[in-house]
């Protein structure tokens, strides 16, 4: 008999090729994850370093409409879609004192809740793949012994030509699972490391913009807004 992919799928019951296939949708999920979550964090990076160059002066200049303009303009930045809406209630908002700074303050936590559950798409994807695709394999190796105690039924004894397909099965379900759960967990802890660091930054530079709002708001010392590096 031969033990190649093709032939095991081949002598796989329709059960068996069920769970393979939920397996195999699993892994192309988890994927497609990981790739859209590098590339968008990768290009984040960069689009906000160009965010920060250009609006730093605005800032400065305390012309927030302008600076609300740029930042919708950045949309592939975490902080520009964070700081943006903070900007535009400061563009509108007639009176320069402190209630601006409070405004400020509760915009900037609304917009953390909604930044954050952007950054962190498709990571329950990744989390749920992690804990159930050992499981699915399980179900497949059970399902891959019954097949070779169905064979040993159907031939009445017990050599390895009447089990080898339904020990190959489970073995390949088994083996299938955890190939996919291992690289869904360990890439779903690098990208959760990642998003982490994204909004520990965000948090900073996020608090930078409010100290400078607060300044310029207060005793107008502006100017303490940190450029990027």
């Amino acid at each position: 008999m031969s033990f190649s992919p093709l032939h095991i799928w081949a002598s796989m019951g329709p059960l068996s090729k069920v769970i393979a296939s939920l397996l195999l949708l699993m892994a192309t999920m988890c994927l497609a994850v990981v790739v859209e979550r590098h590339i968008a964090l990768f290009r984040a990076k960069g689009v906000t370093k160009k965010f920060l160059r250009a609006v730093v002066p605005l800032l400065e200049g305390v012309q927030y409409a302008k600076a609300a303009d740029l930042a919708g303009s950045h949309q592939a930045s975490p902080f520009a879609r964070l700081v943006g809406p903070i900007l535009a209630k400061l563009s509108s908002h007639d009176e320069k004192n402190v209630s601006a700074v409070e405004i400020a303050r509760r915009e900037a936590e609304r917009q953390k809740e909604q930044v954050g559950e952007e950054l962190r798409r498709g990571m329950g994807v990744l989390a749920s793949v992690g804990s159930v695709a050992p499981f699915v394999g399980l179900l497949g190796t059970v399902v891959g012994i019954i097949t070779a105690f169905q064979g040993i039924a159907t031939t009445g004894s017990g050599g390895l030509g009447a089990v080898s397909a339904g020990i190959a099965e489970a073995l390949v379900e088994t083996a299938l699972g955890l190939m996919v759960a291992i690289p869904a967990v360990l890439f779903f802890n690098q990208l959760n490391n990642k998003i982490n660091a994204v909004e520990t930054e965000l948090a900073r530079r996020t608090g930078e913009l409010l100290d400078e709002v607060e300044n310029t708001h207060g005793d107008r010392d502006s100017g303490r807004f940190e450029k990027a590096a």
